[in-house]
Formats: C-alpha cells, sequence, structure tokens
C-alpha cells in the first residue's frame, strides 16, 4: 500500500479570555421596634482590566523551493522537503511518496547522468523544479582480452529463476510505511570489504554485469544487523540459486536492503526491525566463493552504493 500525503500549514488562533465579577448579598430582620436604616451606597462597579489577548501563532514560513541534504553523486541519494502545498513530486522520471510533514527521499541510480530535475506540482496546478547535477563516479574496471560468456542455463535453473525473480519483484513492491529512510544508517557488520558496489569487468569492449552491492568479510557465523529500521519483507524459504538465504527489508518511501549468501536468518517476514537488531549470521550459500555478507541498497529501480549512507567502518 503506498502512502502518499501533502504538505499542510499549522495555524494558530487568538483566544480573547473575559473576567467578570459577581456581588453577594443578603436581609437580617429582628422582632421588635424597628429602626430606619439608611440603606450604605454600593461603590460603583468597576470594568475590570482588560487582559491583552495572547498572541497569534506564527504560521510556518511558506516554503518556495525544495530544500534537501545528502550525496549528490551516482549512487547516492538526498533527504529533504517539498515546496508548501505540494501535491505530488518526481525526480526525473520517477513519482516518489511525501510523508506528512513534507518530508521525501529520492535517489540516483549508479548509471545516473549529470543532470535531473526535482519537480514539484502544486494543488493549484503550478509546478517547481529544481535542477541538480550529479557528480561522476570512478568506477573500478577490469579490463579483460576474453569475449564475455554468459554461462548457460539449464531448464531447471530457469524454471526455479523466474519464482525467484518474481517473489524479489513482490517483496520490492512493499510499501510499509517505515521510516528507517529518515535515519542515518550503521554497518550491518565490521570486517574485510571484499567487493565493491559498481565495480565491472569489461570482456573486449563490451561490459559485463556489475557489481550491485557491498561485500563484507568478517567471517563465517558472524552476526549481522539491521542498518536501518524496517519492516522484513521476504525470507527466503530455501536457498535462492544466486542469493542462497535472502532477506530483504522495506526502510520506507521506496528505499528497501537485500543481504545475500547468509549462513541463518532469524526474523520473519511482516516483523518490524530495529535499527542494530540482529537478524541473521554471515554465510556462503548460494553462488559464492566464500563467507561474506553483500548488501544491495535499491530506491524503486535505482541501484544504490551502501557505503553513501555510512559513516568511517567502527574499528
Amino acid at each position: 500500500m503506498i502512502l502518499r500525503f501533502s504538505a499542510r500549514l499549522a495555524l494558530g488562533a487568538a483566544s480573547i479570555i473575559a473576567i467578570g465579577s459577581c456581588t453577594a448579598s443578603g436581609d437580617v430582620g429582628e422582632e421588635g421596634p424597628r429602626e430606619t436604616v439608611q440603606p450604605i451606597a454600593e461603590p460603583p462597579a468597576t470594568t475590570p482590566a482588560a487582559v491583552p489577548a495572547p498572541a497569534a501563532t506564527p504560521s510556518e514560513p511558506v516554503r518556495t523551493t525544495f530544500t534537501f541534504r545528502g550525496e549528490l553523486e551516482q549512487g547516492g541519494w538526498i533527504r529533504g522537503r517539498v515546496p508548501s502545498n505540494t501535491r505530488s513530486a518526481r525526480l526525473g522520471g520517477q513519482q516518489f511518496d511525501l510523508a506528512e510533514d513534507g518530508t521525501f527521499f529520492a535517489a540516483f541510480d549508479r548509471d545516473q547522468g549529470p543532470q535531473i530535475e526535482l519537480v514539484a506540482t502544486l494543488e493549484n496546478g503550478r509546478t517547481i523544479s529544481s535542477p541538480l547535477t550529479i557528480a561522476p563516479r570512478d568506477w573500478k574496471l577490469e579490463y579483460i582480452n576474453a569475449p564475455y560468456r554468459a554461462g548457460r542455463s539449464s531448464a531447471e535453473f530457469e524454471r526455479l529463476r523466474g519464482g525467484e525473480l518474481a517473489q524479489i519483484a513482490a517483496a520490492r513492491e512493499v510499501r510499509s510505511g517505515s521510516e528507517g529512510w529518515r535515519q542515518d544508517f550503521i554497518w550491518p557488520v565490521t570486517g574485510r570489504i571484499s567487493g565493491r558496489f559498481g565495480s565491472q569487468r569489461v570482456y573486449q569492449g563490451k561490459p559485463g554485469p556489475y557489481h550491485s552491492g557491498l561485500d563484507i568479510a568478517p567471517g563465517a557465523g558472524t552476526p549481522y544487523m539491521a542498518p536501518a529500521d524496517g519492516v522484513v519483507t521476504l525470507v527466503a524459504d530455501s536457498p535462492f540459486t544466486l542469493e542462497g538465504n535472502l532477506l530483504m527489508i522495506d526502510h520506507g518511501m521506496g528505499l528497501n536492503s537485500a543481504f545475500l549468501h547468509s549462513a541463518t536468518i532469524v526474523v520473519r517476514e511482516g516483523q518490524k526491525v530495529r535499527q542494530g537488531q540482529y537478524l541473521g549470521t554471515v554465510g556462503s550459500t548460494g553462488r559464492s566463493t566464500g563467507p561474506h555478507l553483500h548488501w544491495s541498497l535499491k530506491w524503486h529501480d535505482s541501484r544504490l552504493d551502501p557505503l553513501l549512507f555510512l559513516g568511517p567502518m567502527p574499528d
């Protein structure tokens, strides 16, 4: 389920407090001669001092453009707020969700070109755009003087792979409402980095598939943790042909994590997880040359560099 919200302005209202006075009176009577008693003149009624109305709460300033921060480079991301009264917004051709307070998350694919535009459509139909310049990356390329040969797939592999890809696609479509996207991500595990996002082999001028995640090799059986809050959207019932024991987590706003080759997974589908929560252990299941955690991040169809979400690796 996709949650969409419009930015709202909080308005304050002045209140006036009125103070009144009340007077109590009583008559006393006695038996016997009556004495004329002159009434005592009551002091003139006084008007209560005026109580000034509290100042109206100032309205939130109108936002006339996008505000954001992040990593404006290939595989990077931004987090920010849309202009006031935005009805919908997009990055290039990708529509994105808005939180109730007008905040958003968006990101740039590994192969994003140098220019892209943020565009907001307001309630009155007017549009506001913000052009972005995306820095290119110096990807690690390995040139191989041999033709590229894709491995032949058996009929059994193709049968299994079709079902696996369908499960992965369905998990990426889940919109859980998680707000993990708001957090500063942490390392799921620390250790030797054995593979970097975006690296690629080029076979006699023909690019092969690039590496779609970050590989961390701390040793078999090492526990790994959730880098941010989220909801579990997929736990493979049995090892997938390539990913092995696969775990996927939705962080909200179209951002999701996948953890490949696990030895064990201790969470279940639909479970909410918190940043730093134990998820499973590092393994070498699926198509893997040794124990490591392959962690990939996607925003809609854009593949992202996990290193751009992290600070330095803790000691």
